[in-house]
């Protein structure tokens, strides 16, 4: 099925509405336009929590490079990584140790491009155009090769994109060649929205009411995002609903943390 130039990669301009500046538009950001908060709202009229979603994934992605951080990693490699902004890695990883290095990848041209003016004057990141399913596309960049030492730890982050990759995809493999090809020590720390009605039900809302068809997403569930993770150690606190990951003790906690429709974790290889 051919998808609406908002799942299309290369949408150019900012009176069409893009799928990353939407979530920019939910993370409290300012590189959205009104286009892409219209499209937005139309979102959230169907699906309410898409917001609180995105936010919950975003604070996963805070703790757990905090957490690497503080376990002496200092290269990341981030998949699917849409607008750079709101708190992405290099922010949380280089106000921790300005040494830290990142490398994003995104397979939008026209994400690509504003998101490499955004990083413009900053060595210590980089961003490549690349599908997340073809890694030899990211593990044979030249710029990953000039900016990340590969004798070196690097976390490979796959935060909330693995619901894009389908099983006949092999996301497991996928995530064991990404793991190889960055080297002994490797850690891995994931975030999947999982299979819920509710969402599913909200989907099919928005493509009724629109009559816009949405692209199919992987929604698994936590049985099934453990196996992707075959083969990997899973640290403390294991795989558990998103905000029960090592959650902020000084924040208000979430009212049903256990009732989060996605899970996270982070592992490493056995």
């Amino acid at each position: 099925m051919d998808m609406p130039p908002i799942w299309a990669p290369g949408t150019k301009g900012p009176e069409t509405p893009n799928i990353a500046r939407v979530r920019d538009y939910w993370l409290g950001g300012t590189r959205n336009s009104a286009a892409d908060r219209r499209l937005g709202e139309q979102f959230t009229l169907c699906a309410p929590q898409l917001p609180y979603l995105a936010r919950t994934h975003r604070n996963f992605l805070r703790r757990v490079v905090t957490r690497l951080v503080g376990d002496g990693i200092r290269q990341f490699v981030d998949l699917g990584t849409g607008m750079p902004t709101m708190g992405n890695v290099h922010q949380v990883a280089q106000q921790c140790a300005p040494e830290c290095r990142v490398v994003y990848t995104d397979i939008d041209p026209v994400v690509v491009t504003e998101s490499r003016a955004l990083l413009e004057g900053d060595d210590r990141t980089a961003y490549i155009l690349a599908d997340v399913q073809r890694p030899e596309q990211v593990l044979d960049s030249p710029a990953l090769r000039r900016l990340l030492d590969l004798d070196e730890p690097v976390a490979l982050l796959a935060i909330d994109v693995l619901h894009h990759i389908p099983d006949s995809a092999g996301p497991a493999e996928l995530l064991t060649t990404y793991a190889d090809g960055l080297g002994s020590g490797c850690r891995v720390a994931l975030s999947h929205t999982c299979r819920h009605e509710q969402l599913l039900d909200a989907m099919r809302l928005y493509s009724d009411i629109y009559n816009t068809p949405l692209p199919e997403f992987a929604f698994r569930t936590t049985a099934e995002v453990e196996k992707l993770l075959a083969g990997f150690e899973i640290t403390e606190p294991g795989l558990v609903p998103i905000p029960l990951w090592q959650p902020d003790l000084d924040t208000e906690p979430d009212q049903n943390p256990e009732h989060f429709s996605g899970c996270a974790a982070l592992a490493y290889r056995s």
